[in-house]
């Protein structure tokens, strides 16, 4: 099965509590990450279990050489995911996809904002956020 990213998707850390917790439909995507199905509805779900979906200000981006490929796209996805894991956000949306020419050469940036859910309506610290984290890890066996 090809998983379609494009502009929308969300990607979300694989935490089994988080995920069930809000009924959300997932496929797996690189090592503890899913890609949500629906993304699109996904803030609308979290809002109905009364939980909160945070938008991280500040756009990250990744470029490579090349044509739009599915493996390309992951592999810069996946150095997304893992240059800013201090902040312990647990999510990512891909907010832009662009091929474009330099001197005739292809080349494609991906862009993408953080994204956090949590039930509480303030952004956890860093270090509670960072807590979490450690027992999603624990409680998956890693």
């Amino acid at each position: 099965m090809t998983l379609q990213i494009q502009a929308g998707s969300v990607l979300i850390a694989d935490r089994p509590v988080l995920l069930g917790a809000l009924h959300i439909e997932s496929d797996p995507y690189g090592r503890n990450w899913t890609l949500v199905r629906g993304a699109f509805d996904l803030d609308r779900m979290i809002q109905r279990a009364g939980w909160n979906f945070f938008f991280m200000a500040g756009e990250i981006t990744a470029s490579f050489l090349g044509r739009f490929t599915p493996g390309k796209v992951r592999k810069a996805l996946m150095g997304i995911l893992g240059r800013v894991s201090p902040q312990r956000f647990n999510s990512l949306e891909i907010t832009s996809i662009r091929a474009k020419r330099f001197l005739g050469l292809p080349y494609t940036t991906i862009s993408a904002h953080w994204r956090h859910i949590q039930q509480n309506c303030r952004l956890d610290s860093q270090n509670t956020r960072s807590v979490a984290e450690k027992v999603a890890e624990w409680a998956n066996g890693a």
